[in-house]
C-alpha cells in the first residue's frame, strides 16, 4: 500500500505522522503541495492509495478534489473540509443538527453588520469565515471600535472580508476546549488557558493542561464530528452559563500541544484511522 502525506509545511504535527508511519514500518511519502501540477482530466497525480492531507485551506481544497476524482480517498475528504474551513457553512451545519453554538449572524455590508452587532450584544466578536489560529479576530466593545474594524475590513481587498460573520462574545473561565476526534473517537482533549489574551489559541501563547472526556463532553464531539461529515478533528468547545458551546471544528488540526499536554499519541490514531480506511 503506497501512502502520502502531502503537506505545505513540515510542521511538527506532520513530523509526528512520518514518525508514526515508521514506527509502524509503513512508508509515508513526502509530498511538498507546491510541487504538483495535476492535469484536470485525472493524469500527472503520484499513484498513492489514500493521501493525508494537511495543506493551507485554498490549495487542500482542489488537491483533494483532483486524488477523489481518481478515486483515491483523502483524510480529510473534500465535502468535509469545505465544509469546516468556513465558520459560517460550520456553524450552519453544527445548528441544523441542533448542536448548541454561540448566537451568530451574517451580514453582507457595514451597515447590517453594525445591526448584527447590535442583535448579539456589545462585546462581539467579529471573525473572518476562512481562517486559523485565531488571526483577524476582533472583539469590539462598543459601536465606535465596531465601524473602525467594520470600515478597515471593507478596504481589504479579499472577497470574504466582505462576508461579516458577527458572533456574541461567550465569556469563558480563562480558557476553552479543544478535543480531538479521530473516526468515532474522542482520542483526547486538553484545556487552552489563555496568558491574559482574549483568545485561547495555542499560536496566541494560551497553554495547554489535559480535560476529562466526560460523556457529556464525548457525545457533543462525535455529534459535532457527524454534523461536519466526521474524520480526524479538533473540536473547540467553549464553558458557559448556558453550558458547553461549540465554537469552531478545524479539519487539518494542529495537535502538537495536545500531545504535550495529554500524551496521547494522535499521529498514531490518525494514520490508525487511514489505515482503515484504506482496508475498507
Amino acid at each position: 500500500m503506497k501512502l502520502g502525506l502531502v503537506f505545505s509545511l513540515l510542521t511538527p504535527e506532520n513530523r509526528m505522522l512520518l514518525e508514526a508511519a515508521e514506527a509502524r514500518g509503513l512508508g509515508l511519502e513526502k509530498i511538498i503541495d507546491t510541487t504538483l501540477a495535476p492535469d484536470l482530466e485525472g493524469k500527472g497525480l503520484p499513484a498513492l492509495d489514500l493521501v493525508l492531507l494537511r495543506s493551507s485551506f485554498s490549495r487542500s481544497l482542489y488537491i483533494t478534489k483532483c486524488f477523489e476524482e481518481t478515486g483515491v480517498p483523502v483524510v480529510n475528504s473534500h465535502a468535509v473540509q469545505s465544509v469546516c474551513g468556513d465558520k459560517a457553512l460550520t456553524t450552519l451545519a453544527l445548528a441544523k443538527a441542533h448542536l448548541p453554538v454561540p448566537k451568530t449572524l451574517l451580514a453582507f455590508s457595514t451597515e447590517e453588520a453594525l445591526e448584527a452587532i447590535a442583535q448579539v450584544g456589545y462585546p462581539a466578536v467579529l471573525k473572518p469565515v476562512i481562517g486559523s489560529c485565531g488571526r483577524l479576530l476582533a472583539k469590539v466593545n462598543d459601536e465606535e471600535a465596531a465601524l473602525a474594524v467594520l470600515e478597515h475590513k471593507d478596504e481589504l481587498g479579499s472577497y470574504m472580508h466582505k462576508v461579516y460573520y458577527v458572533q456574541e462574545y461567550v465569556e469563558k473561565p480563562g480558557r476553552d476546549i479543544r478535543a480531538i476526534v479521530v473516526g468515532d473517537e474522542v482520542v483526547c482533549a486538553m484545556y487552552r488557558k489563555s496568558n491574559g489574551n482574549w483568545r485561547t489559541n495555542v499560536a496566541r501563547g494560551a497553554s495547554g493542561e489535559p480535560c476529562e472526556i466526560t460523556p457529556e463532553l464525548s457525545e457533543l464531539c462525535l455529534r459535532s464530528a457527524a454534523a461536519v461529515g466526521g474524520g480526524t478533528l479538533g473540536i473547540d468547545i467553549f464553558e458557559s452559563n448556558r453550558g458547553l458551546l461549540v465554537n469552531e471544528i478545524n479539519h487539518a488540526v494542529e495537535f502538537k500541544g495536545a500531545v504535550a499536554a495529554t500524551g496521547m499519541d494522535v499521529a498514531g490514531k490518525i494514520l490508525d484511522y487511514a489505515l482503515s480506511l484504506a482496508h475498507g
